[in-house]
């Protein structure tokens, strides 16, 4: 067992990159290379896409942060002033993204001349006149210091609509630019001479394979985006203009854009095509998460933390029969985020609330339900410029099975579709069944029944198809909603027949030892029962191993609770036979319209177990002489 100060000491990190290098986590060896990180510091790829808390900013702190790119690095993370001055600008004669594709030009155009003056004044004993030229015009245009962003732009976006100062390049902006046919043509023609300065520096100094580029990042512009087109062109005119840029600085400037998979999805325009090969979209398997934590459970608690200890000593080694790293992975969305907040709620549960020496089942167990509670919440928040609707589909799959069929979900949504369009009318196109299944496939909240499996949207997975009819609420989500087993079925509680034998009760008809042989004999068939049903459902093979295991999980209750009472009955215990199959088989008629009513009849296979189920119980009426008539045979043998 593992002492209390390891446990104590025990931490994941912070689920912010930014707050994870301030505290120095991140740069103790807690950061995971991935293939988006290589892909990034090789230069391979210039778009690195990811959900929210799936490590984009992490990748970008290590490449800040990491002495072995020392040739420059900057990183632009827009506030919503800087945003905002984005989003306003236009320029007459120009569409929206080509617009703001200037805008950010001038901002690239910007950080790299300011860098090469810096580097040729502490690199080069003789600057070429190129070099003095860029400086003149930064000097002149307000850019030689850093100053804030916003003010940087502000002064660009007035520059490019009117006239910047271009003396230094030996144009007269007034003068030389005044045939331009429109306000956009003007304002290109003057930020290509801009550029034009900075790529005469790059050749007069011949640095191009001498040592590194430039890094230029840009990061968290969901901070700044909304679902409205002057976003979106605000973020199609970063692509543009990071694509045109690289290939006019050549090997010199590298650029990297980090980019929410939401909003990038969300775009569209006529050269997106032209991106597929820069893309690369971040995805985390259960491996790759259990990697994460071992490094950052070893960077806090001590490099000698072995997996096996990790999560057989500080962890619990199984949480309901299940092997705990795979329970907790299998209930956090595949990323980073995810899974420190749900690992450090877990160290916090036993170590904060229940000071234990280390983490038990039930710790994580609650540890769970908060946790569930916590993304329930994130996800609506996480969604609510695109969806704001989101939070008001939940109850549609609130105290319920966890497995739904479209059918079912069709006759909720009925119920809902009402108030939903008068609450949200803008969306009254995607709030259809079908479009709420988009949308909830779409943000993870839902998985799809593929063959044996469920599939979860990442990667590139397939949205969810329309003869695809059987759909799964992602673990992550099911504690807080309610909805911990597959379909919605009763438990198994024989009350009456229990309270007859807590009570001694005898009836007429259990006295003498002829009837004795009855009941043995009336308890035999319902345990007959049972095994023929639970035969019935193995066989099932198209059903949902989820739903099986909920359905025998029922059945075995049954038969648990029929297999006691026969073992009373055996020692001369007081038993009432028919009453005990009267009370099991209204629940086996019960189940069986659940299970149908849940709509998971037909091609999942529960169509012949709820058929098995009617029959049997339909049979043991007729045995114990209930409602469907006596079997003639109420004298005993």
């Amino acid at each position: 067992m593992a002492d209390g100060p390891l446990l104590a000491d025990l931490h994941f990190g912070r689920e912010d990159a930014e707050r994870d290098v301030t505290e120095g986590l991140l740069l103790r060896g807690a950061f995971l290379p991935t293939a988006a990180y290589r892909g990034a510091v090789t230069g391979r790829k210039m778009l690195i896409i990811g959900r929210k808390g799936s490590g984009k900013s992490a990748i970008c702190m290590q490449l800040m942060a990491d002495g072995a790119h020392t040739d420059g690095k900057v990183l632009v993370t827009p506030d919503e002033t800087a945003g905002e001055e984005i989003r306003r600008f236009e320029l007459q004669g120009l569409p929206a993204d080509s617009a703001k594709a200037l805008i950010w030009r001038y901002v690239f155009a910007v950080h790299a001349a300011r860098h090469l003056v810096a580097h040729a004044k502490g690199t080069h004993a003789d600057k070429p006149r190129s070099v003095k030229a860029l400086a003149r015009f930064l000097k002149q245009n307000g850019e030689l210091d850093s100053g804030r962003l916003d003010d940087r732009l502000a002064r660009g976006v007035r520059g490019l609509q009117t006239s910047l100062s271009l003396e230094a390049f030996g144009i007269r902006a007034a003068a030389d630019l005044a045939s331009s046919p429109s306000e956009g043509a003007r304002a290109a023609r003057q930020l290509e001479i801009v550029e034009q300065g900075v790529t005469r520096v790059l050749a007069d100094l011949g640095c191009d394979g001498a040592h590194g580029p430039l890094l230029l990042m840009v990061d968290q512009l969901e901070q700044v985006w909304s679902a409205e087109s002057d976003s979106n062109s605000m973020v199609i005119g970063l692509l543009l203009a990071a694509k045109y840029a690289a290939g006019l600085y050549g090997r010199a400037i590298r650029f990297l854009l980090f980019l929410r998979s939401d909003i990038y999805d969300s775009l569209s325009f006529g050269e997106g095509d032209k991106f597929h090969g820069d893309e690369l979209r971040i995805a985390w398997t259960e491996q790759a998460l259990r990697d994460l934590a071992l490094a950052r459970a070893r960077a806090s608690a001590g490099a000698g933390l072995t997996a096996e200890r990790l999560w057989r000593e500080l962890f619990p080694e199984t949480v309901g029969g299940e092997e705990t790293a795979a329970y907790l992975f299998r209930r956090c969305l595949p990323r980073p985020r995810d899974a420190i907040q749900f690992l450090n709620l877990c160290q916090e549960t036993a170590w904060l609330m229940n000071g234990r020496d280390r983490i038990t089942e039930d710790d994580v167990r609650q540890a769970t339900r908060q946790f569930s509670a916590w993304k329930l919440n994130d996800l609506s928040l996480e969604y609510l410029v695109a969806h704001p609707f989101l939070k008001r589909l939940f109850p549609l799959f609130q105290n319920t099975g966890y497995v739904v069929t479209r059918a079912a979900l069709d006759a909720r949504f009925g119920t809902a579709a009402e108030t939903l369009h008068e609450l949200f009318p803008a969306y009254a196109h995607a709030l259809t069944p079908s479009g709420v299944i988009d949308v909830l496939y779409g943000v993870g909240f839902l998985g799809v029944r593929r063959g044996n499996d469920v599939v979860f949207a990442g990667g590139d997975d397939l949205p969810a198809q329309p003869h695809e009819t059987e759909l799964h609420v992602h673990p992550c989500f099911r504690a807080a909603l309610g909805a911990t087993s597959a379909i919605d079925l009763r438990r198994y509680e024989p009350s009456s027949a229990r309270s007859r034998i807590a009570t001694g009760y005898i009836s007429p008809a259990a006295l003498g030892t002829t009837m004795v042989t009855r009941e043995v004999r009336l308890l035999g068939e319902l345990i007959r029962a049972c095994h023929s049903t639970l035969g019935q459902t193995g066989r099932a093979v198209g059903m949902a191993d989820d739903v099986r295991d909920e359905i025998v999980q029922q059945i075995q209750h049954v038969l648990d609770d029929a297999n006691a009472t026969l073992v009373s009955a055996g020692r001369g215990g007081s038993v009432d036979a028919d009453d005990h199959l009267l009370t099991a088989a209204h629940y086996l008629t019960g189940l069986a319209a659940q299970l149908l009513d849940s709509g998971l009849e037909g091609a999942a296979g529960s169509g012949g177990v709820a058929h098995r189920l009617t029959e049997e119980s339909r049979r043991l009426r007729r045995l114990a002489g209930g409602s469907y008539g006596s079997s003639g045979d109420s004298g005993g043998t």
